[in-house]
């Protein structure tokens, strides 16, 4: 299994992660590229270079701009913060739907567009959040400025070129002090940033500076799968991307990337349950809504007949220790249960890649599962397949037994 560790003892930008994963061994060359699809070339130019930072050996990758610049002071909503480059930044107003039509626009691969609207999309939700307004009344130049754009896709690029099997990272430092934003100073992390970072452990005050950009935030959630400190793979190379600060720690993202000899990953979850008996029907489906939105991994309802012969409904809900709060809060109060049970549990999964296949009608992801290091099953992505049906009026079952006989043919 092939592993990505992110070590963010000293945080985590944009600029920083494409500089470390770089240094990992990403093809600078094909980075480019690629971002040169997305048709904006003319508003940017990248830079790669090596460099020190406190006599460690890195990457720096500078986005430079070059339209309509002006000094800029960072600001909290910006994705290049004081942990980045002091660059002259432009002021592109364009909001979540502009992006995506950019994207959509690439001649990117559809992995490739998925992550970066999913990053986008963490970053989109906590500034509607942080402003108070829904994501579609939200213009905000920071995330539609072209150095964000690069940032995100970039590693989007980036992460699809190494095709990790899991991504694991470090609790997260964002630094301290304040940090000057259109509103006056703020103290760190930022209200964008903290908003990203719900859930995700965090450490504080290394440095009295912000070293954890809301572009930087938005990586993490979007592709990580579990947040830890213990390492149990064997590490094959190491990559480290630099900051533009100089501090008192190496200013540098480092990320590690390993193999593991273990062929099904185990996780400890927890699951809670509760008997319900008086609840009308209807109102379950908006507690599972509430409960899949704070990241519940799964919400299920099982039919029992309980003390005197009473129907109920046993609610059970699968979540991760981040998340426990959360969705106990949700249980109280959105449903009539006075009580709950609580488990820890262990969940073996097996080992996945995911490939794309291309067929008559498109190209479609395949989710590929292995067992002991051998292939044991696959499933065709459903949302790939429901946009192919509904874009070219076909059953689905045709874009499956598409997706088979294309499968067939990688096996032979």
């Amino acid at each position: 299994m092939k592993i990505l560790y992110y070590d963010c003892f000293s945080g985590i930008s944009g600029d920083m992660n494409l500089g470390a994963l770089v240094d990992l061994g990403v093809d600078g060359e094909y980075l480019k590229k690629e971002l040169a699809k997305l048709k904006l070339d003319s508003e940017f130019e990248i830079i790669i270079s090596k460099g020190l930072k406190k006599g460690i050996s890195g990457t720096k990758v500078d986005v430079i701009l070059t339209q309509e610049e002006h000094h800029h002071e960072h600001t909290e909503d910006h994705t290049h913060n004081e942990n980045e480059s002091d660059e002259h930044h432009e002021h592109h107003h364009r909001n979540l739907y502009d992006i995506e039509a950019i994207i959509n626009a690439a001649d990117l691969s559809d992995n490739v567009k998925e992550l970066s609207r999913n990053m986008f999309m963490q970053v989109a939700e906590a500034e509607a959040k942080v402003h108070g307004k829904p994501i579609e009344e939200v213009h905000f130049h920071e995330v539609g400025a072209t150095d964000s754009i690069v940032d995100i896709v970039g590693a989007a690029i980036a992460l699809d070129y190494l095709k990790a099997d899991r991504i694991l990272a470090s609790p997260v430092q964002v630094g301290g002090g304040f940090v000057k934003c259109a509103h006056g100073l703020m103290p760190v992390p930022a209200p964008a940033t903290a908003e990203i970072l719900k859930g995700i452990p965090t450490r504080a005050g290394i440095v009295p500076f912000e070293t954890t950009t809301p572009t930087g935030a938005a990586i993490l959630p979007a592709n990580v799968s579990q947040f830890t400190e213990t390492t149990n793979f064997s590490v094959e190379k190491i990559g480290y991307g630099l900051g533009n600060r100089d501090l008192d720690i190496p200013n540098v993202l480092r990320v590690f990337w390993g193999q593991s000899e273990e062929h099904e990953e185990t996780e400890e979850q927890y699951l809670l349950e509760t008997n319900i008996d008086d609840m009308n029907p209807e109102y379950y489906s908006y507690a599972e809504e509430l409960l899949f939105k704070a990241g519940a991994l799964d919400v299920f309802k099982t039919p029992i007949i309980m003390k005197k012969g009473r129907p109920a409904v046993k609610l059970s809900v699968l979540t991760e220790q981040e998340t426990l709060k959360e969705i106990t809060d949700i249980i109280f109060k959105e449903t009539t249960s006075l009580g709950l049970r609580k488990f820890k549990v262990e969940k073996i999964m097996l080992s996945r890649e995911f490939l794309t296949v291309t067929t008559p009608y498109g190209e479609v992801r395949v989710k590929k599962s292995f067992y002991e290091g051998e292939p044991v099953k696959y499933k065709a992505e459903y949302e790939d397949c429901r946009r192919i049906a509904e874009e070219q009026n076909l059953a689905i079952a045709e874009i499956a037994r598409a997706v088979d006989r294309a499968m067939e043919t990688i096996n032979e």
